[in-house]
């Protein structure tokens, strides 16, 4: 879990119809950002470009989501996943969250993520996965 981040137990409106883009460098650095991601995260277009993804994340978040996402991003095909995000304020929002690869000659030079209102059921049974990659017994398993 990262530590230092201010979270609240609000979760920020979320627009059904909104699709939130961000499109990242090899790294995970934001090079572009639609407004809705921009209105949905509290953040300013200019505070997110130049950050790496990792600014969103919700420290609830296992690290074995994330490096699932990687190695699956590594081996350049898509993602899917249900994502706690944090907002600057320290709200958060949940999102059903597509992360495809960029190509450019036959290379991969970057990668899209694409994220919509990820529906209850979704969200009830991702709390509840994380929640025990999260636990001792499970982390235990990782090593």
């Amino acid at each position: 879990m990262h530590r230092g981040y201010h979270i609240t137990n609000i979760e920020r409106p979320f627009p059904g119809d909104s699709v939130l883009i961000s499109v990242t460098d090899l790294y995970g650095v934001i090079i572009d950002a639609n407004d809705e991601l921009v209105m949905v995260s509290g953040y300013q277009r200019d505070e997110l470009i130049g950050q790496t993804h990792n600014l969103l994340r919700h420290p609830e978040m296992p690290n074995a989501m994330f490096d699932d996402l990687w190695d699956t991003l590594k081996h350049e095909y898509s993602w899917r996943g249900i994502v706690k995000n944090r907002c600057k304020n320290g709200d958060h929002f949940w999102a059903d969250e597509v992360i495809t690869p960029i190509y450019q000659n036959g290379e991969v030079i970057g990668y899209r993520a694409r994220q919509t209102k990820a529906d209850n059921h979704s969200i009830n049974m991702a709390q509840g996965l994380y929640t025990h990659l999260q636990s001792p017994a499970s982390k235990s398993r990782f090593i």
